[in-house]
């Protein structure tokens, strides 16, 4: 894997952790890695994890903080990032230009949202960049490519990406639960309905990555017409409701994408 090395993860919650255990799992050195968190976490052997934010030139420096303190962290983060260096922002809604304010020597800024799965190797990773390099797009490509699948895309649809690729673990799991729970309203023990509804999804998920048919041809091939799956689907599909549903929770989940983006701009 093309890699940058040293590597300064600033701030090292959920997702960086994810991100990290990633590219660990894919071969990158855990030597190569130090992260900066002013609160005490556990972090993957032979990652230096300091308190203090460190001194020392990097590569890369992965921003994995919450947007509103971007501020704050960037005075930190600034004389680190200098033209020899990429910033990369895990932020969200926080756009290029506002981080170009922040870090006007950098190397290159991209903007890299993954979901979760990134510690699995199973995320889709949407990826926008400025000012990039080549060489440095590569190493990019190919770190992004370790925690799924790299999709580079217009900044303008990056929220909405987001929203699908970033938040939509969230909406399968609940999705998931909503299935087990409608199991278990109509009467399935509930220590059974839980897992019955995980394998089906999970392995529902699995066929149609591998299959050359789309999901909604082999929705098809399951339902018989007339049967048991025919009608669950004709509920699912009466009046769009469940495509309409599908539409809001995204519109809403990339509508607050850029209220943040916003906010951001108005504190640069």
């Amino acid at each position: 894997m093309k890699r940058f090395d040293p590597i300064l993860v600033v701030g090292f919650g959920t997702m960086a952790a994810a991100i990290v255990d990633g590219w660990l799992a894919a071969g990158l050195p855990s030597e190569s890695v130090t992260a900066y968190n002013p609160r005490p976490k556990d972090a993957p052997a032979g990652v230096t994890l300091v308190a203090e934010f460190p001194r020392g030139s990097f590569q890369a420096i992965l921003l994995a903080v919450k947007p509103q303190k971007l501020d704050e962290v960037a005075l930190l983060v600034e004389p680190l990032a200098g033209s020899g260096t990429v910033l990369i922002s895990v932020l969200a809604g926080v756009e290029l230009e506002t981080l170009a304010g922040h870090f006007p020597r950098a190397g290159g800024i991209v903007r890299l949202m993954p979901n979760l799965a990134a510690a699995l190797g199973k995320s889709p990773v949407a990826l926008a960049g400025s000012g990039i390099e080549p060489e440095a797009r590569d190493k990019i490509t190919a770190m992004a490519d370790a925690l799924g699948g790299a999709f580079w895309i217009d900044e303008k649809d990056f929220e909405l990406v987001t929203a699908l690729a970033g938040s939509g673990p969230a909406f399968v799991y609940r999705f998931i639960d909503a299935l087990a729970g409608a199991a278990a309203a109509l009467g399935l023990d509930t220590a059974q309905a839980g897992p019955l509804a995980l394998q089906t999804v999970e392995g529902a998920a699995a066929l149609a990555a591998v299959s050359p048919h789309s999901p909604r041809e082999l929705a098809r091939r399951v339902a018989s017409p007339g049967g048991m799956t025919q009608k669950g689907l004709d509920v699912l599909d009466a009046d769009g409701a469940l495509a309409a549903l599908l539409r809001d929770t995204l519109r809403a989940a990339r509508d607050r994408g850029l209220e943040m983006g916003r906010a951001a701009r108005g504190k640069a």
